[in-house]
């Protein structure tokens, strides 16, 4: 069983080194960007739906200006508008008048307000800027400008999505667009079913965790009455399948996790993802057969096979009911690994991901209070540190950018539990990371187990207080 203890602190290590709770949003607030009157919007990402020659066409997404006046929210209220190239395209001198047309402009040559002043003067109804890269810019006002008043939205687009519009529309294609940034709702659906899932994961764990301690409890108590040596061995062999964290090791988690996040970090790539996914499959894998193999001991008919052991090469004495559930748990992980990228495929990673976190909150254990309060300041402090502080000398933020999968190709790392946003017009998901789950459940599980064995009842116990704190504090982070 070392082999399977090995494994078990490895990805570990991984899962809290990759903790995560929260990703963007819609609106984004910079107070960098310099702010006076007529320019001081929000950078809000806009929606472009399109339409080519009267036919729906792509949507994409764009982000609004500085200045100009608030987008629409709602897709009906929004008019469908015609495009036209800008001329020169440019827009840095006058352009042919308009009939509420959208002018198509390239971004240079002059500031991002003249652009847009000279396309109001066209009487145009808005201005669309393509960007000299295919990521989004947020345009603001120059340092020197007097007071901006610009009466027309002005959107960025991606060069990609730029080459597309200016291609239609040169080949004499009758190109029209919709502008709307709708609102995110206050809460999704989805975030409330997520918050189910990380409370009950942490419940279920925390009262098997307290079951299994109470149970070795009378077991011991048993060993000593009857005083046997070969029980007494048979006890301490049965301790060994637990890793208790110590002081120390609370406060290596800080230095261990971030060396792992920076390797992450730096070697983020396609194979590199892959490689995370193999390691994400043998922890689900070991999850969901511990889970299951436990629930399925609960009957008689399977109890016997639960009992019976067969010695196996590298792994050691293992049951029959294991190497019974083994084969569909292999298949499980590889069905999920092969179709991962399918939209459905969220609910095989959370099922793989619950049952690891369950069965981690099981082999790894906080030994008393003082442990559980170092790592979670630890903990703290990590989060702290690779969300903001590593901005100064990354330029981004390394966790945000680890946990999105930046640079892979793929959609972030699989160590997530994640529901898609059934009602929120922008789509994507919301999350919660492996790290946020268990580090916490820990103490959580400690408080439980204390409560049990120190024959305490739940109202006057530590465990009901620790589980509303983590609940109350994750109604504000399971938003992507």
């Amino acid at each position: 069983m070392d082999l399977l203890r090995g494994v078990w602190i490895v990805v570990g290590v991984l899962l809290l080194s990759l903790s995560l709770s929260s990703a963007g949003d819609i609106v984004h607030h910079d107070n960098i960007a310099p702010k006076r009157p007529g320019c001081e919007n929000n950078f809000v990402l806009v929606k472009v739906p399109t339409w080519v020659n009267g036919v729906e066409d792509n949507e994409y997404v764009g982000v609004g200006a500085r200045f100009g006046p608030t987008l629409e929210s709602k897709e009906k209220h929004a008019t469908n508008t015609r495009v036209v190239l800008a001329d020169p395209p440019d827009c840095c001198s006058a352009q042919k008048k308009l009939s509420q047309g959208v002018i198509l402009a390239h971004r240079g040559n002059c500031s991002f307000t003249a652009k847009a002043n000279i396309a109001e003067g066209a009487n145009a109804s808005a201005i669309l800027i393509i960007n000299n890269r295919t990521e989004l810019f947020k345009m603001v006002c120059e340092d020197d400008e007097p007071d901006v008043e610009i009466n027309i939205p002005a959107v960025m687009l991606p060069q990609d999505v730029g080459a597309i519009l200016e291609n239609d529309l040169m080949n004499k294609s009758n190109v029209s667009v919709q502008l709307y940034s709708p609102l995110r709702p206050v809460v999704d659906i989805a975030e409330v079913f997520l918050w189910l899932m990380a409370v009950g994961t942490i419940i279920f764990a925390s009262y098997w965790s307290a079951w299994s301690a109470r149970e070795a409890a009378i077991e011991h108590d048993k060993l000593l009455k009857d005083a046997s040596d070969d029980s007494l061995h048979m006890e301490v062999d049965r301790s060994n399948a637990l890793v208790e964290i110590s002081t120390t090791a609370a406060i290596l988690f800080v230095v261990i996790a971030s060396c792992f996040l920076v390797m992450f970090y730096k070697l983020m790539s396609f194979w590199f993802v892959e490689i995370l996914v193999v390691l994400f499959c043998i922890g689900g894998i070991e999850g969901l057969q511990t889970c299951l193999v436990t629930l399925l001991s609960c009957f008689r008919r399977f109890k016997h096979a639960g009992e019976s052991y067969v010695k196996v090469p590298f792994f050691g004495a293992v049951s029959y009911l294991t190497l019974a559930v083994a084969p569909f748990c292999i298949a499980f992980a590889v069905v999920w690994a092969v179709y991962r990228r399918v939209s459905f495929a969220w609910i095989g990673q959370d099922i793989l991901g619950i049952a690891l976190i369950i069965t981690v909150l099981q082999i790894v254990r906080v030994p008393n209070l003082k442990v559980g309060t170092i790592l979670l300041s630890c903990a703290f402090l990590y989060d702290i540190f690779w969300v903001f502080v590593s901005k100064w000398w990354f330029h981004e933020s390394v966790m945000i950018v680890v946990a999105r999968g930046d640079k892979s190709g793929e959609d972030g790392i699989p160590m997530l539990l994640k529901i898609p946003r059934l009602f929120d017009p922008w789509g994507g998901y919301s999350i919660i990371g492996f790290g946020d789950i268990i580090i916490p459940g820990l103490v959580v599980a400690f408080s439980l187990r204390y409560d049990w064995l120190a024959n305490k009842k739940l109202r006057a116990g530590y465990f009901v207080w620790a589980m509303t704190a983590y609940g109350l504090d994750h109604v504000t982070v399971t938003n992507d």
